[in-house]
């Protein structure tokens, strides 16, 4: 893979996932020339012995304290001297001290990502790091040491400290790392690796660990998942409204037009291209037939018996259309699993408009992370070139550590998913129960013995999911609590929004497998049943099409008239192709059905789910359909 050049400037989201999953980096020659710049700047300003924050000054609520010449405990009997100046120590110090976080570490992409992100900050040459250092902290990451950072730790202001500590403190020959496949002290791994432990300047501490690398990993490579899980989502709900013979004039292009909010627009014409070639979708409701539980007596030849459901249609008699004369003019008058009304229900019709405002929420969040990528978030920032009577001109303290632009957009992101696999869980609830189901059997299964579950729990699950995201869903972004004996009075959080978004992405991705899941079981159903009406047609009678429609009898002076306009249902029946779904939702529903296999009898579901959940999670779905 070639090496990804950082030039402070650059850097995109899909390079940071490069990086991430493996792609080494190569560092600007002219950036080193400005990082070079930043450096000597600063080493000649503490020769001029100018108070600096953060350089020849403590942090945070230390501030006010100015380095000495030395330690004042060196003149105690017995003192232990580190051999560092007062300025190495006040960088080391920091490090040290600010790498505490616990819990779980994070996994390597989120760890390689962050490394990536603080070289490409520190490259634009306004934090004062040297370039010897930068080099370092990039052989490190190209040497594939990967620092163990605990998950949790972070405010989100002044920014990732503590966690961005647990990845210097590795270049000083401390802490933890992954490296070869083993966790071991960070020294080894230095050693392992051939890389000479750093010993940090002026202010190459809190270059290093002040920045919102973490919070900014781990939220580009929730966006890259959720991509992706957009477009599943729309596969979803495609191969729904396939199973529904939904209608599709809520996504007719000049619809859409007139409300063009920009993730509607492109949701409404995805669903258009997934459902193309479909002859189940806007399919006249007195073709739909409506499921019946299986009967010895249902079907009357060998081939026919070996179904496992019976179908039916109720007629409806002159008498009952009086002021209906032009809708039976054309639709026949059978009522059979579609419903004679001219709209699915919201969470088909409104597909675009809930599945695109979650596209529009993401987009946001990509537009504010690309300016995060290439921003400086460190504290304070170098001017070097700056004319000015006062180094406080040039060595300037600010807010860029401050995560909240970042921290907002999640937050939002948040309630996204929330509202897109709350969506998906209603659309599979409708699936599974027959009041809503339009002419499908309760639960996706025959029972005729009562003895079936069918995918009723699947159902739970898909609720479980959503109503754990809904409560996760609540912004860490409106809860600061002040840090650093309140120095820092109000921080972001956005850390922990990060990684909410990324463990309910995973979720989300969890909840549109099982909607697919049953879907595809839906759409054989349907398929099955209409093309069992087709096959019906074109071997029998009316009046053996009659035994499937609840009219009237022979007795019934209305006979003969019942009987016509049962031919005539037979006939456009029989007269049609075999009807099958849209060209790319056939294709998801055999790369589903290559790994599960129609439910026609209950048996243990668990393998099953666990393989849905991995077709959504490793792209087999998305790439049956060329995506």
């Amino acid at each position: 893979m070639k090496p990804v050049l950082l030039d402070g400037r650059s850097l995109t989201r899909d390079q940071l996932v490069m990086v991430a999953h493996g792609a080494k980096v190569a560092l600007d020659e002219a950036s080193l020339r400005d990082v070079a710049r930043a450096a000597d700047f600063l080493a000649a300003q503490v020769a001029r012995e100018e108070p600096i924050y953060g350089v020849s000054t403590g942090f945070g609520s230390n501030a006010d304290k100015l380095l000495g010449a030395h330690p004042l405990r060196d003149e105690l009997p017995g003192a232990i001297r580190s051999g560092r100046s007062l300025h190495e120590e006040l960088q080391h110090n920091l490090i040290v001290t600010h790498a505490v976080c616990v819990g779980e570490p994070l996994s390597a992409d989120i760890v390689r990502a962050m490394l990536c992100i603080r070289i490409n900050t520190l490259l634009r040459g306004h934090s004062g790091i040297r370039v010897s250092t930068l080099q370092a902290l990039t052989a490190l990451l190209n040497a594939g040491i990967v620092p163990v950072v605990p998950a949790l730790g972070s405010v989100g202001a002044s920014g990732d400290l503590a966690p961005l500590s647990h990845l210097a403190i590795v270049l000083l020959g401390g802490g933890e790392a992954f490296y070869g496949g083993e966790r071991i002290p960070g020294g080894e791994a230095l050693k392992a690796a051939g890389i000479e432990p750093v010993r940090l300047s002026y202010k190459e501490g809190l270059a290093l660990n002040n920045g919102t690398a973490q919070m900014l990993a781990t939220g580009v490579l929730a966006l890259y998942r959720l991509d992706r899980l957009l477009d599943t989502a729309d596969l979803a709900a495609a191969m729904t409204i396939d199973a529904f013979a939904g209608r599709l004039g809520a996504f007719a292009e000049e619809v859409h037009a007139l409300r063009p909010h920009p993730g509607q627009v492109h949701t409404a014409t995805h669903l258009r291209e997934l459902l193309d070639g479909s002859t189940l979708a806007d399919i006249p409701y007195h073709l739909v037939p409506r499921f019946r539980p299986w009967l010895p007596s249902s079907w009357d030849t060998p081939d026919a018996q070996r179904l496992g459901f019976d179908i039916g249609w109720d007629w409806v008699p002159s008498d009952q259309r009086h002021g209906r004369e032009k809708f039976y003019a054309r639709f026949m008058p059978f009522r059979g699993g579609k419903k004679h009304q001219p709209q699915d229900s919201y969470s088909l019709r409104c597909i675009p408009q809930v599945h695109g405002a979650v596209r529009d929420c993401v987009e946001h969040a990509k537009r504010v992370f690309d300016i995060e990528l290439n921003a400086v978030t460190d504290n304070p920032l170098v001017f070097p070139d700056r004319q000015a009577e006062h180094v406080e001109e040039q060595v300037i303290s600010a807010g860029h550590f401050h995560g909240m632009p970042l921290a907002l957009a999640m937050s939002g992101v948040k309630a996204a998913i929330s509202v897109l696999a709350s969506i998906s869980e209603r659309r599979l609830n409708k699936l599974v129960d027959p009041a809503t189901s339009d002419g499908l059997p309760a639960f996706l299964i025959g029972n005729e013995d009562g003895t079936e579950s069918g995918y009723m729990i699947v159902q739970y699950t898909a609720a479980a999911i959503v109503n754990d995201l809904a409560t996760r869903a609540h912004p860490a972004s409106v809860y600061s609590i002040p840090t650093s004996a309140n120095a820092e009075d109000h921080v972001s959080m956005g850390t922990n929004e990060a990684r909410h978004v990324l463990a309910m992405a995973d979720d989300l991705g969890k909840v549109l497998a099982l909607e697919l899941y049953t879907a595809a079981q839906a759409l054989d159903l349907r398929l099955d049943m209409i093309n069992a009406a087709r096959d019906l047609a074109r071997r029998a009678d009316a009046a053996a099409l009659a035994r499937k429609v609840h009219g009237v009898g022979d007795g019934d002076p209305r006979h003969a008239h019942f009987l016509r306009e049962v031919e005539a249902l037979r006939a456009e029946l029989a007269a049609a192709d075999a009807f099958h779904p849209g060209t790319a939702v056939a294709a998801a529903h055999a790369a589903i059905r290559e790994r599960i296999a129609f439910l026609d009898r209950d048996r243990a579901l668990d393998g099953e789910v666990a393989a849905a959940v991995a077709l959504v999670a490793d792209g087999s779905l998305l790439a049956a359909i060329g995506r």
